[in-house]
């Protein structure tokens, strides 16, 4: 029963969003491995759109955080006021305070707007006048930006980029979807009006995600990536700790939704990119790492 309602869960989604099903599959990796996903693409492609469907589907309370230039990092996290009738400090919760937060444009919120997010999203926490508050669980942050070639964005700095698990971009839909959209086939937005899967369901696969085997043999491959990144001369810098584990949790997470029970070298490279380019300064950066450990190959 959990696995079809895995399967319509997937069907709805590709209802939601057409011709994307490699970017749907995408994203159900990153809510199955526990990471935060962040989309970008031009206005107006569909990111908000897909954030919603994931919300909804996953059965999740969610709520949508508009970053603007002149958003404060309490308006994020919430704030501390002082009660007269109890002469005591009283904690309002921010929007953060939810399981599924839709951080909206968030490249156009100032740098330090977008480093309150930094603890909720590593820690699972956000803490304020010395007292640490817990948000709730599953937590997960959708984030979308625009390109940072369009006016009114900061660009996203390197600590804020690696707690994302993926970096995932839509594009442009294929002539079929798109003819679908402009004769207003496609009722989009409302086609997801309730939850296809319970919380139950949720931890239930995210456990067995986690029992996925990966072997001796791909565990070096995993590890060659990682080192490849930091000697390679065109990489400023490689790939963190938490990038390595970011790239085997969503290898698992694939392997599983193939419906595997072990990881294979094909899982890690389908998710690659997306794990590792907005990480690495370079064009082609996932190219250019599995170009050049072919020998290692298991």
């Amino acid at each position: 029963m959990s696995a079809l309602r895995l399967q319509a869960m997937r069907a709805a989604l590709n209802k939601v969003i057409l011709g994307k099903e490699q970017v749907v599959d995408l994203a159900l990796c990153c809510l199955l491995a526990g990471g935060h996903v962040l989309l970008e693409d031009p206005p107006g492609m569909g990111k908000t759109t897909l954030a919603h469907a994931l919300a909804m589907a996953a059965g999740l309370s969610f709520r949508r955080l508009q970053c603007t230039s002149d958003l404060l990092p309490a308006d994020v996290t919430g704030y501390s006021r002082f009660r007269q009738d109890t002469q005591k400090f009283e904690f309002l919760p921010g929007p953060v305070f939810t399981q599924v937060l839709l951080a909206d444009e968030l490249n156009r919120a100032s740098p330090k707007t977008q480093s309150a997010l930094l603890e909720a999203m590593e820690e699972g926490q956000v803490s304020l006048d010395g007292i640490s508050y817990r948000l709730p669980e599953p937590f997960w942050v959708i984030a979308t930006q625009n390109p940072q070639t369009q006016t009114g964005t900061y660009a996203l700095p390197e600590s804020q980029l690696d707690r994302f698990m993926m970096r995932l971009q839509l594009g442009y839909p294929d002539p079929r979807a798109e003819r679908a959209l402009l004769l207003g086939s496609a009722q989009r937005r409302m086609m997801l009006d309730e939850p296809l899967c319970t919380l139950q369901d949720l931890e239930v696969w995210r456990k067995e995600v986690m029992q996925v085997h990966t072997s001796d043999a791909l565990m070096d491959y995993l590890l060659a990536l990682l080192r490849a990144s930091r000697t390679l001369p065109e990489f400023r810098h490689g790939l963190s700790p938490r990038a390595g584990q970011a790239l085997r949790a969503s290898a698992q997470a694939k392997a599983w939704l193939s419906g595997r029970d072990h990881v294979l070298p094909d899982d890690v490279q389908q998710i690659l990119a997306s794990v590792v380019n907005h990480r690495l300064p370079a064009v082609e950066s996932a190219a250019r790492l599995l170009s050049s450990i072919v020998p290692v190959l298991p």
